[in-house]
Order: C-alpha cells, then structure tokens, then sequence
C-alpha cells in the first residue's frame, strides 16, 4: 500500500505544487482512507471537508441498514423509505447492502436500487415481511450483478422468485428458508442460474423430490443445499447430483434408503448432517456403501435407531473422517465403538454425550489404541455409565484429548449460508 502510494505521488505533476494536504490528489486520499482502519477515523476523514466527505462516501462498499424505533411508538413505514433513499443516495458505490430485520420496509423503499443497485452482489433481506413480489422485482430488476441473496422468513412467492431468478441469472448463493415457495419456483431458479453454489431451503415445507431432481439436472455446479424439516422430501432427487456436492443438511427430514444413497451417490460429499432423523436408523448402512469416501464431517446426533451394523460399515467406509457426532445414539453397544476405534484413523472430533451403552469397555476400545488423531472428546457422564476411574486413567493415557462435557448440538465444523 506504502509503495503504491509513493509512486503515485511520484507521477503526480509538481508543477506549482503547495504544501497543503488540500492539494494532494484523489486517487492517493483514497489510499489513506484504506490505511484508516478504526471507524472514528475514518468518519474524522470525512469531516475535513466535503471534497473528503466525497471521497469516503465513494469508497464505502458496504452498508448495514438498521431502523431500530420504541415498540410502542407510530413509525410511518415511509420513514424507512425517506432514511433508505439518503443513504443510497450518499453510497452509490455498494456491492453490499443488508437491510435485515426491517419488518415495516415496504415496496417503495427497494426502487431507488434500481438507481443505485447496480454494483450490488450480496443483499441481505431477512425478515423483510411487508415485501411483496412487486418489491422484489424492483430489487431485482435493479441489481443485474447480483451474486448472494438471503431473504430469510420474507413474503416471496414462486412469482416473485421467477422474476428474480431471470433478473439476477449470475446468483451463486440463496438463501430461501422459511419461505413459502413450491417447486414451481425452484425449477424457475434453477432455469435460470444454472451456476447456484449453494441453496438453503430449510423449512420450505411445499418443496418436494421434484424440485430437487430439477436442480441436480440444471445446477451443475451447486455445491450446498440444505433441506432441513423439509417434510416431502424423501432423497430420492438427489440421483443425479455431480460431484461438487460437498455439503448436504437434512435435519429431521424423512428420508427413504434409497434417498439416503442418492444423497452420497455423487461422490464428492464431504460434509451431511442427518440429524434427528425419522427412525429406521438401519438404512444408515448405505453412507458406507462405498460413494461416501470423501466424507469428512457426519452428524447422526440423536438418530436413536443407529446401530452396530450402521456404525461398523460407516467406519470402514469413510476413511477420512475427521468428525462424527454421535450423541444420543443410545443403540451402539461394544463392537460399534471397537469399529470407531479400529477403523477411523483420522477422527478428530468425536461427540458421544447420552450414549448409554458406551460404558467402560466402549471407553477403553474406543481410544487405548485407535484414533491416535482424536483432539476432542464430547462426552457427558450424567447417568455414571462409565466410571470416575476410567475417565481419569484416559485423561493420562491421552492427555493431548480435551474432554468437552457440555454437549454440541451440531457440529464444530459448521455449514456456511
């Protein structure tokens, strides 16, 4: 930054140059500026004068939009509007904008974005709930560079996700959980960005199998989707998926065997959370079934069903894991964790809180020797199953292993949109 601020001071022209800081050329404040790394002193930059009021305003990239008022208070929904358009006004340079939270915002607000939103590619709208689709569609239609949208618990139909599917055809990541969209809409998203990364649709209860074959076929390079509580879905849409899936959350889903080896059938899963699964925890089998070798984090917490034919299979199966949450898997009993032990060369993290059949035995398969790379152990010993003796002689056996008893509902290795 130093040497790119000297040289262009350098090739500035000195001729009848002064010695004020007023003379010193817009392109080197905007270097300063960047050198500016506390607010206050970036905001002191912009109240030199308006020529550097200028300057800063240019510069800024991004912008959290809050409209906080007393709860007992009569805020006109205009107001947003009036403080929204001021400071797109003032910031006509953002490629992101997040005007989250803003329950009241209504559609007017969104068109000055037809104006300014030109450079926008992240825009966050999550609990937006006075948007409609006719304010969607000003956004969209305003914002052609769009690459990320979260619009979390908005009011967005299949109509509306159609316009803004066709506006914004560069989108990578979506977030549309909590919405009330159909497969109608998802097919129209998958139409028409065809290179989606990553689609959270968790809580999308309407959506079904159909919507997810369609962008297994379409979305070529979607690598995270998430379908969490999303209660017609059954895997089988997976069938078909390329390889850049990595990533698949499905908690408390229904899924049927064969979805469930749909799910990994493209080869390249990395991470799946399948946690609080509907029983039948036998079909499980199938993540060991060969296509899930990439597999690095697996999350079964309270799968109650999983069983020692499951965990055997999986455990020989994965050869990369490095986490697997377990908790609440009270079914698994010797042989399980002496297949863990045996077999998961690479585990680093592993949870078993509330397993009940774990015991002292399990404790003393699952690590006197075998996972020799385990750095952290979740375990709770809240009905004694396994005994203070047993805990202490592991803390010396394995003194690089931090024991973790307040239990993690997921994992440490999270899923990002």
């Amino acid at each position: 930054m130093d040497f790119n601020f000297t040289t262009k001071m350098k090739n500035y022209p000195f001729k009848n140059f002064s010695t004020s800081i007023m003379n010193v050329p817009d392109d080197c404040l905007v270097l300063i500026l960047q050198l500016l790394n506390r607010p206050i002193d970036r905001n002191s930059f912009g109240l030199t004068c308006h020529r550097w009021l200028h300057i800063q305003n240019s510069s800024r990239r991004k912008l959290w939009f809050n409209h906080y008022h007393h709860p007992l208070s009569k805020v006109s929904p205009h107001s947003y509007s009036f403080r929204l358009t001021k400071l797109l006004t003032r910031f006509q340079q953002l490629n992101f904008l997040s005007l989250s939270h803003c329950t009241e915002l209504p559609d007017s607000a969104l068109s000055r974005l037809q104006i300014y939103g030109s450079n926008i590619q992240t825009l966050y709208l999550e609990c937006c709930l006075a948007i409609t689709d006719y304010g969607f569609s000003l956004m969209a239609s305003g914002c052609p560079r769009l690459m990320s949208i979260s619009l979390y618990r908005c009011n967005i139909s299949d109509v509306g996700l159609e316009y803004l599917a066709k506006s914004c055809s560069s989108l990578q990541k979506v977030n549309l959980s909590w919405c009330g969209i159909t497969d109608t809409g998802i097919i129209s998203l998958g139409e028409s960005c065809s290179s989606l990364q990553k689609l959270n649709l968790s809580n999308c209860g309407s959506v079904s199998d159909r919507g997810v074959r369609y962008l297994s076929q379409a979305c070529r390079q979607l690598c995270s989707i998430t379908i969490s509580y999303c209660e017609r879905i059954t895997g089988v849409g997976f069938h078909g998926f390329s390889e850049t899936l990595t990533s698949v959350e499905a908690v408390s889903c229904k899924l049927e065997p064969e979805g469930i080896q749909a799910i990994v059938s493209g080869g390249g899963l990395e991470y799946l959370d399948l946690s609080d699964l509907v029983p039948l925890g036998a079909r499980l089998d199938r993540i060991g079934g060969g296509f899930a070798k990439n597999l690095r984090v697996l999350n079964l917490r309270n799968c109650r069903d999983v069983l020692n034919t499951v965990v055997i299979k999986i455990s020989k199966g994965c050869p990369l894991l490095q986490e697997w949450n377990l908790a609440h898997c009270h079914n698994i009993v010797l042989d399980g964790w002496k297949a863990i032990g045996s077999n998961c060369h690479n585990l680093e993290i592993l949870h078993v809180n509330m397993c009940w059949n774990l015991r002292d035995s399990g404790l003393h398969a699952l690590l006197s020797d075998g996972c020799r790379r385990l750095s952290k152990l979740y375990i709770s010993n809240c009905n004694a199953r396994i005994s203070y003796f047993t805990i202490e002689q592991f803390k010396c056996r394995r003194s690089n292993v931090k024991i973790k008893e307040k239990e993690v509902q997921g994992t440490k290795t999270k899923n990002i949109f």
